[in-house]
């Protein structure tokens, strides 16, 4: 009876446990686990520009909000706003679909051709966006003065706005009207498959005295998860800086809402970035521009990261031009190495990376030679248990050892049930004698978890796994087996693992033992079927391996099924 209750007690702590996470994930502004209730809609109410001094930017979002002034800065004149008519301008390429408004030549709207949305598949995935639902994008301007920034209406010069066979570039030019007696005039290049788009600042003085103004480069977008992202696993959607003395920093929100934001202030390199799952958006400099750093609050529920840049003394009459890239695509780690020195960490691996990053480059390769993201995932695996062959024989050895000696442990608590010291002396004997280590399966497992947790990473954030097909009835390797028979065969192999292992002599052990995986499963059937290929997998390799190691020890696989009585 004593058993039973602590059986139930344990369910009960268990069911706690997932609800007190439950909570916890509610009270750090995520979605609950379960039950989640709907997104905070996006107002596209103006925000009120934030910061102090002639280095703040202003920070409006909304395309339909009234021109806000910079802070420190002479207030833009409204009839300047009128001066030209604002139209919003689309331009395709092979991979990308973008819009930009003439309202400060701001880019509102990334559509990426080769990668499907995750809530409607028939419709492409919206990166950026600037709806009464979602705002997310990028923005340049001008401060130290009545200057251009990114809500003055700009002019847009005629050209192509399709990229074309056989043409690799087009380019998109926005010319502002004289405000404070300075001309800015911004061109956008994209390039064919390419997710980087140069943007090119010409900075004209049409004044009579110099002037020194700021340039901004920024990123705003509201505070919540992308929209059909599963709650049940978390992954980073926020502002992330690097720079080579403070390497890869990531802020959350809510730090940035209560000014608690750690991250490089200033430095002659690196970039800013907003990340999400599989996706994320950077504005790039050369290397040597010196630049501040920012990140501020800008409205209850949108934030900004962005980069300033003095361009120093204009004379009248001259003018100064700034080359900046904004990057706006999937996180494919070959793709970004080759753009910016350390963008490729946005996909975020966290302390594992130097384990995550070699597992890609090798499951990249296998994905080279078999043509298949499931099939490669297999072959990874098997590649791993290959070479913690070793480790594994040893750990199933001595797990073998401890059932042999099993019998005997049993009989012996049986008799010396009334006696537990003397019963703990005479398990030790047993183990001395037999030569039997308890702790030897444990240190060769052990051994082995960071590197299969490296791999968990590598698959929960490889956008390759994103619409990815296996076999049959799995289509999409991010996404839930949609008949959850991956899951099934999870939990029966993890089952069929426990009933091959010795039984704990303690038997409430013995019953932890059947009850936690059976717990354990349950989060398979949420989880991507790549991540659930990838255990299955494993399960099934390390199954065959302890049922060759028992039978080559002459300790004939059992199956140990539960006792709950």
């Amino acid at each position: 009876m004593n058993d039973i209750r602590r059986t139930i007690l344990w369910v009960i702590f268990g069911f706690s446990l997932v609800l007190i996470w439950d909570k916890w994930q509610l009270h750090n502004g995520k979605q609950a686990t379960f039950f989640p209730g709907p997104a905070p809609v996006v107002t596209a109410s103006a925000p009120a520009a934030s910061g102090a001094g002639a280095s703040a930017v202003p920070v409006s979002a909304s395309a339909s909000a009234p021109a806000a002034a910079p802070v420190g800065a002479a207030a833009v004149p409204a009839q300047v706003e009128t001066a030209a008519s604002r139209e919003r301008v689309e331009v395709s390429t092979d991979v990308l679909r973008l819009t930009f408004d003439s309202e400060g030549g701001s880019l509102t709207h990334a559509e990426l051709l080769q990668h499907a949305d995750l809530v409607d598949g028939s419709k492409k995935f919206m990166l950026l966006d600037d709806s009464a639902q979602r705002v997310y994008v990028a923005q340049t301007g001008l401060i130290g003065g009545a200057f251009p920034t990114h809500k003055t209406v700009m002019n847009v010069a005629p050209g192509a706005r399709e990229l074309k066979d056989g043409e690799n570039e087009l380019s998109v030019r926005f010319e502002s009207p004289d405000l404070g007696g300075v001309k800015l005039v911004k061109t956008w290049t994209v390039k064919r498959g390419a997710y980087d788009i140069a943007v090119r600042h010409e900075v004209v003085n049409t004044g009579t005295a110099p002037v020194a103004p700021k340039l901004y480069l920024q990123l705003v977008r509201d505070g919540n998860k992308p929209p059909g992202e599963s709650s049940f696993y978390s992954t980073f959607t926020g502002p992330a800086v690097f720079t080579q003395d403070k390497k890869y920093q990531k802020v959350e929100f809510k730090d940035i809402a209560e000014n608690k934001a750690d991250h490089a202030k200033e430095s002659s390199n690196g970039y800013v970035a907003m990340v999400q799952h599989y996706f994320a958006s950077a504005w790039l400099l050369p290397e040597g521009t010196q630049r501040e750093i920012f990140m501020r609050k800008v409205d209850a529920n949108l934030y900004s990261v962005g980069m300033l840049v003095a361009l120093d003394s204009i004379a009248p009459g001259a003018s100064k031009a700034l080359d900046a890239q904004l990057f706006a695509g999937p996180q494919i780690e070959t793709m970004m190495e080759k753009l910016s020195p350390g963008l490729e960490l946005v996909k975020d691996y966290g302390w594992l990376t130097i384990l995550s990053k070699p597992l890609y480059w090798l499951l990249d390769q296998l994905h080279k030679i078999l043509g298949n993201w499931g099939w490669s995932i297999v072959a990874l695996v098997l590649l791993l248990k290959i070479a913690f062959y070793w480790l594994n024989a040893k750990a199933y050895a001595s797990m073998a050892k401890m059932k042999a000696v099993n019998p005997k442990i049993m009989e012996m608590r049986e008799r010396l049930k009334d006696k537990p010291q003397q019963m703990q002396q005479e398990m030790m004997r047993i183990y001395r004698e037999e030569k039997v280590n308890p702790m030897g399966g444990c240190f060769p497992i052990m051994i082995q978890i960071p590197v299969f947790i490296a791999l968990y990473w590598v698959l929960l954030s490889s956008v390759e796994m994103r619409n990815a097909p296996w076999v049959g009835w799995v289509h999409d390797l991010s996404a839930p087996d949609p008949f959850f028979i991956l899951p099934v065969l999870m939990t029966l192999s993890t089952l069929l693992q426990t009933a091959l292992n010795p039984a704990p002599p303690d038997p409430m052990q013995a019953k932890m033992m059947w009850i936690m995986p059976l717990m354990f499963s349950v989060m398979f059937f949420f989880f991507p079927a790549g991540l659930v290929l990838y255990w299955l997998t494993n399960n099934i390799l390390s199954i065959a391996q302890q049922w060759l190691i028992n039978t080559r020890m002459g300790v004939p696989p059992q199956f140990n099924l539960p006792k709950f009585k």
